[in-house]
């Protein structure tokens, strides 16, 4: 059973960092390919650019809770709702209070 997971390529879970502005402040996020490539998708379906997407992501956090607390994990958590959110589009079972 591991060995779908156990044999998944290394260039996908190996790590990129990224410079981008954060609320004016240049900073680096550091998140494994797979993810820049989800972040790449997600960004596109809402016409962005992944800077521009990750950029009001956090702005919006922080307009909800007040403060951005490990953002990288953030960004993975998105990624995976988005997983979840396209894969219940794709089987029809759109749950009505996650869309």
């Amino acid at each position: 059973m591991c060995h779908i997971f156990a044999g998944q390529d290394p260039e996908s879970y190996a790590c990129q960092t990224r410079s981008m502005r954060l609320n004016g402040q240049s900073t680096s996020i550091r998140l494994e390919e797979t993810f820049w490539v989800l972040l790449e998708e997600i960004a596109a379906s809402q016409d962005m650019t992944v800077p521009k997407f990750v950029s009001t992501l956090h702005d919006e956090v922080l307009e909800i809770h007040g403060e951005v607390r490990n953002f990288t994990s953030l960004l993975r958590c998105a990624c995976t709702v988005y997983l979840d959110k396209e894969k219940a589009e794709s089987t029809g079972s759109v749950d009505s209070a996650a869309a």
